[in-house]
């Protein structure tokens, strides 16, 4: 079943690639048919998961057995949720593309294809099949970004292959060195977790570790490995800046927990306070870059290095173990995961609606607008709700995630998290000044724009249920919490082994 859901959209797009003579709106409600059955296919998984912890709906196949490695897959209570998201927001980025012209049978096979790259890493179980679909998500958004961008899209496109593609090689050796470790070699996340090969040789788990985490580290990316993000999201369509944040980023947060910190425990305690000192200054950071940005879509970009660093802030503080209880760690790794989920929502929610400023205008420069909530109060309303929900206001998901984050950290990290704290405060203003510019007082458009319509059916479609879930998740959060608790504690004793 859960190889089904993995392959299911590239199958379709192959088959929709061969298939000539569709016409361009056939093509596009295919996209929606298929990433629609895939989200009720992952609803099937959910439904049948358990409550104990471990991984479920495993497959596993011999594939180069030389040399240690297959086709395992699986799911837990870390996967499950982010391969959930991954489907709700490919569906909504199918239906936001509905009103795509420019090569779409290109578009919704190289869609589905990301599908598949984005659910396979989260249910990889061995490093080389994590490694594979890892290196396949570069090489679809690449072309995604190149094809579909606007503007400068083709330097953004190749500045985001070259930079992410470096990481990826860091990446892979790193796990070239925990497979030659390993006794027997294998490349099995599994069996390197039970085994944890370099335990006793800490400079080699040392330099394991930071070829790791900077493969991880761009892909997330977190500061200084941020630069490439910000021109990648900004000259994206917006359906790739959607997935490029709300799926591709948490790759990298991903990789952490599920990798880096089980397989590497001794030396994940021992660099923990590094992981903090850059959450932090991602959080501050990229909110205070945000601040002093005009580009409404840049803004965006740059909170998401800080909502990043509140990851990188937890996952670091779930490493040390003196002073900090059981308990505090697991609800710091819970927080993150959750975090990671509540991102993809609000974010992919927020660059879908930037793409309305692009497409009624040319431009996302803000001082190009105001007074916009006059003639188009649904896309005012949804914007105010996905700022609002950025920002961590109660009620939604962002509140559970960062609460649970601060609550995890403060115990160990007294002094790291008041400062992680004052990230909120910058994210609050930098999106109460936004939406002050741009829909508040009289109304300016650029010359060129006589006037600028509200949300169509297809974009308000798209939105609205990213942020309804959301909501959801703020106010009954039991149903999220539930499974990701089971794998953070899971987690959390690894570590500490």
């Amino acid at each position: 079943m859960l190889t089904v859901v993995v392959f299911l959209p590239v199958v379709a797009g192959v088959l929709l690639l061969a298939t000539p003579r569709l016409p361009d709106a056939v093509l596009r409600w295919c996209l929606v048919a298929v990433t629609a059955v895939e989200l009720v296919l992952v609803m099937v998984l959910w439904a049948d998961f358990p409550g104990a912890a471990g991984y479920r709906f495993e497959a596993r196949v011999p594939w180069m057995p030389s040399i240690g490695v297959s086709y395992h897959v699986g799911l837990d209570g870390l996967a499950l949720p982010l391969v959930a998201m991954t489907a709700v927001l490919f569906l909504a980025c199918a239906v936001y593309s509905l009103r795509e012209t420019r090569r779409v049978r290109a578009y919704v096979a190289l869609l589905l294809f990301l599908e598949t790259t984005a659910v396979g890493l989260f249910a990889a179980l061995d490093l080389i099949l994590f490694f594979l679909f890892f290196d396949l998500s570069i090489v679809g958004m690449y072309f995604v970004i190149a094809g579909w961008g606007h503007r400068d899209h083709r330097r953004a496109a190749l500045q985001f292959f070259l930079y992410t593609f470096i990481g990826s090689l860091a990446l892979l050796l790193g796990f070239i060195g925990l497979y030659l470790a390993a006794d027997p070699h294998t490349f099995d996340i599994a069996d390197l977790t039970a085994s944890r090969p370099l335990d006793g040789a800490p400079l080699a788990g040392a330099l394991v570790l930071l070829a790791v985490t900077v493969g991880l580290a761009i892909k997330t990316p977190l500061v200084p490995f941020h630069t490439w993000l910000p021109p990648a999201h900004t000259e994206a369509p917006a359906a790739g800046s959607a997935l490029l944040a709300g799926v591709l980023l948490k790759m990298g947060t991903y990789g952490f927990v599920r990798i880096a910190m089980p397989v590497l425990p001794a030396a994940w305690r021992q660099y923990t306070v590094v992981f903090v000192v850059v959450g932090v200054v991602s959080v501050l950071y990229g909110a205070l870059v945000a601040l002093a940005q005009t580009d409404f879509k840049r803004m965006i970009a740059y909170t998401s290095v800080n909502h990043m660093g509140y990851i990188a802030l937890a996952i670091g503080t779930a490493g040390i173990i003196a002073g900090n209880d059981a308990q505090a760690r697991q609800l710091a790794v819970t927080g993150a995961v959750t975090q990671m989920v509540s991102h993809g929502l609000i974010t992919g929610a927020l660059f879908l609606l930037a793409g309305v400023f692009y497409d009624r205008a040319r431009t996302y420069d803000m001082s190009s607008y105001s007074g916009l909530a006059g003639t188009a109060p649904r896309f005012a309303g949804l914007t105010a709700v996905g700022a609002f929900a950025s920002l961590g206001l109660p009620g939604f998901s962002g509140f559970i995630a960062e609460f649970q984050i601060f609550t995890g950290s403060l115990g160990a990290q007294p002094v790291a998290t008041a400062l992680a704290v004052l990230g909120i405060l910058v994210t609050a203003a930098l999106f109460l000044l936004a939406l002050q510019r741009v829909f508040l007082g009289q109304q300016r458009l650029p010359a060129y724009v006589p006037t600028f319509g509200d949300l169509r059916v297809a974009e308000f479609v798209a939105v609205a249920p990213l942020l309804s879930l959301a909501l959801l998740i703020g106010v009954l959060p039991r149903f999220l919490l539930d499974t990701i608790e089971r794998g953070a504690g899971a987690v959390v004793e690894l570590v500490a082994r």
